[in-house]
């Protein structure tokens, strides 16, 4: 398989059928929620399963095609018959067994491996659930309109009329909708669906898998196909029905035979002269198309380092040291011209990435299923705001830390339903995800109505293992709940399948550090506990003030500063600790030299010479001493070298950017100098 991994029928078929599973599981949790199957998850689910079915057949994944259409056999029956029992939860088990089935084998074909799972036990599975639904519901010799044995199947030869009172002749011309794209493909699925109905049928344009170009010509004509078959005309609108991306179509039934073998003879001329018109006809059809196209996320990155270097070579023009003293003023225009129209690619750039946080939010309904179910606990997912957007890059960093907080609050803070009950709470405990944008930040809330954080336990179990950095006595509230995300922390007793052995949460916290963000969890005993995590809108490009100590440079986050002053000589005094702190409005805040803190020689020392910049993060403020303000510049974030990174973690070091002059500014990480 691995050499068919960059081909783009292969990705498109990845890429579909994984959005297809994930509504498919969504339809399915709904309906258990529900407790019961309503007509339209029904048909819904009938005609996912019967897409990914055709898909997967024409792609020869043979496995998922096969689970795919005895799931669809399952459907076509609760479709057809509308039975009154119908145990909604073992469906849901059997159902979901098979989408798990699928998600693993996706996994294969993306790793370039081949789909080999072996379905059997599964098939199995389906066939006697349907079995038992027919008898359950006391309907026998139901006709599967997949059966082999009943179907009969006719060739009528072009140069015989026909005599045949049971066959019918159907012309039919099918629109996708306008923003499904790879309309050829689309168009050869329901050829190869086809073969199930008759074995005597012609297409215009005829050479779909062939031909790319045929894309536009089904655009703009649709895509028409006659065949002769036994079936009739409610049969054939069933048919087409269940086509996926399917905008409309016109069924029209044939009286004349002769009718369809002229148009069988004319389809080639046809198709001849469709090809000669579509370059010219390109325009039109091009107002019709959708606003809204698939793009590899690789191809997004590319354009955004893209974007950063224009960044980069915009401040190096405009700044450029050669410059200093002249009176330019028409290239002040021009370069203010110039800095407006590279905003704006940028805006649109960062735009064009925004992802919503929605699929992420909607893959935990599973987990909430599974764990309730098997942990015996009585428990619903909310969620709000699963409109916010965010980069795609963070998107794909926030799935784990998700993942994990969602089963920590089911397995240690959602109490059991009797439980809840001796408590005077509702037997059904709550999770909520939500999300809503801060500033330049978004903050993504996991909040739980449980037993809330024991802090005697906690700190029991810290001081067990050694990971207390400063007397209990001394501590706060939010920085005992914090220790629960340090390496090899567990306070359950018991090893389960989701949680005990000390794994899990420290991931959180690296995959949420590694994208710029922050955790901190907040609870009451007996009422819940608060997981609050924050994340940058985007991580490619920040507004940062330059700063200069000594002959370095360093850039801060503007969003991180609250203030800049130069101190005067008598506000500044040592605590009893000897260390620096300064009184501003009644408050009191430590002074952090950056020259001592990375050990830079600089001619200034006196802090009434110097700036101070106050920064916060997190609740902690910190005023950093500093020589001088250089100014305000949009900054593109560029990781350290690992080589670097390898011989050692630089406290307070967020990465490096490129300045105007060309030198190199180190831009610091806000968090690691308020610590």
């Amino acid at each position: 398989m691995s050499e068919f991994v960059n081909d783009p029928m292969l990705e498109a078929y990845i890429f579909e059928t994984s959005q297809q599973v994930e509504l498919l599981e969504q339809s399915v949790i709904n309906a258990e929620n529900n407790g019961s199957y309503s007509p339209t998850i029904v048909n819904e689910i009938f005609r996912i399963m019967h897409t990914i079915k055709g898909s997967s057949a024409m792609m020869l994944f043979n496995n998922i095609s096969t689970v795919a259409h005895h799931t669809e056999d399952l459907f076509y029956f609760l479709r057809e018959n509308k039975p009154e029992q119908v145990d909604a939860s073992k469906l849901c088990d059997l159902v979901l067994e098979g989408i798990d089935f699928v998600k693993l084998e996706l996994e294969k074909i993306k790793n370039g491996d081949q789909p080999d799972g072996n379905e059997e036990q599964l098939l199995v599975k389906l066939k006697e659930h349907l079995v038992e639904l027919k008898e359950v519901n006391g309907v026998s010799n139901v006709s599967d309109k997949n059966s082999k044995a009943t179907k009969k199947q006719f060739y009528i030869s072009p140069n015989k009329s026909i005599d045949n009172s049971n066959i019918n002749i159907f012309k039919v011309n099918v629109r996708f909708q306008s923003d499904c794209e790879m309309e050829n493909i689309r168009a050869y699925m329901i050829v190869h669906n086809l073969q199930d109905i008759t074995t005597d049928f012609h297409f215009i344009p005829s050479d779909v898998t062939d031909n790319n170009d045929s894309a536009e010509i089904i655009k703009k004509d649709g895509f028409t196909v006659y065949l002769k078959t036994e079936k009739t005309v409610e049969e054939m609108t069933k048919f087409f029905d269940q086509v996926a991306f399917l905008d409309k179509y016109e069924l029209i039934q044939i009286q004349n035979s002769d009718e369809y073998e002229n148009n069988r003879e004319k389809s080639n001329l046809v198709q001849e002269k469709q090809e000669e018109s579509i370059e010219k006809e390109v325009h039109f059809t091009s107002s019709q198309q959708s606003k809204i196209i698939s793009v590899n996320v690789q191809k997004l990155d590319t354009l955004m380092d893209l974007v950063g270097e224009m960044v980069i070579s915009e401040a190096m023009v405009t700044q450029n040291p050669d410059l200093r003293g002249l009176n330019l003023d028409n290239f002040q225009k021009a370069a203010r011209q110039l800095r407006k129209i590279t905003s704006e690619i940028q805006d649109v750039v960062m735009s064009i990435r925004m992802v919503p946080l929605g699929p992420t939010f909607f893959k935990m309904n599973r987990i909430v299923r599974d764990m309730s179910k098997n942990l015996s606990k009585d428990t619903r997912l909310e969620i709000i705001g699963e409109d916010t957007e965010v980069d795609k890059n963070i998107i794909d960093n926030l799935g784990d830390p998700l993942m994990h907080l969602v089963r920590n609050s089911l397995d240690h803070g959602i109490e059991s339903a009797d439980e809840r009950v001796k408590k005077g709470k509702p037997r059904e405990g709550t999770i909520t995800l939500e999300a809503r944008n801060a500033g330049s930040e978004v903050l993504v809330i996991i909040k739980d109505d449980g037993k809330g954080l024991n802090k005697e336990k906690i700190l029991a179990k810290a001081m067990e293992n050694g990971l207390l950095t400063k007397p209990a006595e001394e501590m706060v509230d939010r920085e005992i709940f914090n220790l629960i995300f340090l390496p090899g922390f567990s306070t359950k007793e018991a090893v389960t399948e989701y949680s005990g052995r000390g794994v899990g949460m420290d991931v959180v916290t690296k995959n949420i550090e590694a994208v710029g963000g922050s955790i901190h969890v907040e609870s009451i005993e007996n009422e819940g506990s608060t997981f609050t995590i924050k994340i940058p809108l985007t991580l490619a490009i920040i507004d940062g003030m330059n700063i200069k100590v000594g002959e370095s440079r360093y850039t801060l986050p503007i969003t991180s500063i609250k203030e800049s002053f130069r101190p005067k000589e008598d506000e500044v005094f040592k605590d009893p600790s000897g260390n620096e702190m300064i009184m501003i409005r009644g408050g009191c805040y430590p002074v952090r030299r950056l020259n001592e803190f990375y050990k830079v020689k600089t001619d200034i020392t006196d802090l009434h010479k110097g700036i101070l910049i106050m920064v916060e993060h997190e609740h902690r403020a910190t005023c950093l001493f500093v020589d001088e303000l250089i100014g305000e510049q949009q900054v593109v974030v560029k990781a350290l070298p690992d080589y670097i990174k390898k011989i050692k973690k630089i406290q307070g070091v967020a990465g490096c950017t490129l300045l105007g002059d060309g030198s190199i500014s180190l831009i610091l990480d806000v968090d690691g100098l308020t610590q």
